[in-house]
């Protein structure tokens, strides 16, 4: 079954496809758009807590393999399938792979999974606010790093991200403590709020590949190997960190945690930033990531699911009851 989101942004897709900005119309919703990732990216400063995550650092360990999972274990696996540009995929839409492999891990959907297969709760909490804050100087930076010379994307365009992105970030870390109950009391037409905006940088991003033309070039043979890669991916993802966990000695829930976390990439997060770092070369790019995002809700779930129905061995009757948080807390988490 496709998320009624990810099918609210195919849908966006089409309309682009059909009617897209032109003009003057073009140009405000260009305008828009970015003031709407700047709203974004606040949003996110506001809802993401400091002090839970220098908590979560009891469980280091855990993290790092999220973190390696993340940014270097996605990286490495993108690399290797350069060979098959210009045959199978085009410039633009091996760069959307990049782009997809250095996107932070979402928080709401891991939590939900994790949550679901009775995982570590807590610490998926944690790992996704880790990744997240690491995200916004770690996705910028291996652009530069990985995607420039293809893009025309250098290090000059860090300022970009710095006023765009992290500034907005920041000032809404530094208001938090004042307006988070403000953020509590109307969280879902906020989260509302956050998703019309993504929807308007998708349509933006589209809009400007119709009008130059870039849509012809994705054939059916190109996107069939688009979807094999996202799902080679995926499953090379779910396979490393479910051996690495093991292999490590993690606990049952913490492997989960890791699982999930370590596999999943945001669509909430990795839109708007690529449509800042690539402008009105976007929207080729975030394809793969839309594709990766709904391939993920469908395969997790149906582990989760599975895993849920798994016996769990009774902890010993010394041990400290584990921590439990209530998932509402985290619903305006946008992951």
């Amino acid at each position: 079954m496709v998320d009624p989101y990810v099918a609210a942004l195919l849908s966006t897709v089409a309309i682009a496809a059909l009617l897209p900005a032109t003009g003057r119309g073009a140009a405000v919703a260009g305008g828009a758009a970015d003031v709407a990732i700047g709203l974004l990216f606040f949003l996110y400063g506001t809802r993401l807590s400091t002090a839970e995550a220098l908590a979560g650092l009891r469980q280091w360990k855990l993290h790092l393999v999220v973190v390696a999972s993340t940014f270097v274990l996605f990286p490495v696996l993108s690399l290797a399938a350069s060979g098959l540009v210009p045959v199978l995929l085009t410039d633009q839409l091996y760069t959307g792979l990049l782009f997809l492999c250095i996107v932070p891990s979402t928080v709401q959907s891991s939590i939900a999974l994790t949550s679901t297969a009775r995982g570590n709760v807590p610490a998926a909490i944690c790992a996704g606010t880790y990744s997240s804050l690491l995200g916004m100087a770690a996705t910028p930076l291996l652009a530069a790093w990985l995607i420039g010379t293809t893009t025309g994307f250098s290090a000059d365009g860090l300022l970009t991200i710095a006023t765009q992105l992290l500034l907005p970030f920041v000032a809404g870390q530094l208001l938090r403590r004042w307006i988070a109950p403000f953020i509590g009391r109307h969280k879902k037409k906020l989260g509302l709020l956050d998703r019309l905006s993504i929807l308007l940088v998708v349509y933006t991003a589209f809009s400007r590949g119709v009008r130059e033309g870039i849509w012809q070039q994705v054939t059916p043979v190109r996107l069939f190997a688009l979807l094999s890669l996202c799902a080679a991916l995926l499953a090379l993802a779910l396979w490393t960190t479910s051996f690495a966990a093991t292999r490590m000695g993690f606990s049952r829930e913490d492997r989960v945690t890791i699982v999930f976390c370590g596999s999943n990439k945001s669509l909430a997060t990795g839109l708007p930033m690529a449509a800042v770092l690539f402008g009105g070369a976007a929207g080729p790019v975030i394809l793969p990531l839309m594709l990766y995002h709904q391939m993920q809700l469908m395969v997790c779930a149906i582990i989760a699911g599975r895993w849920s129905r798994r016996p769990v061995a009774p902890a010993p009757t010394h041990a400290a009851p584990h921590p439990v948080r209530d998932l509402r807390d985290v619903r305006e988490v946008t992951g």
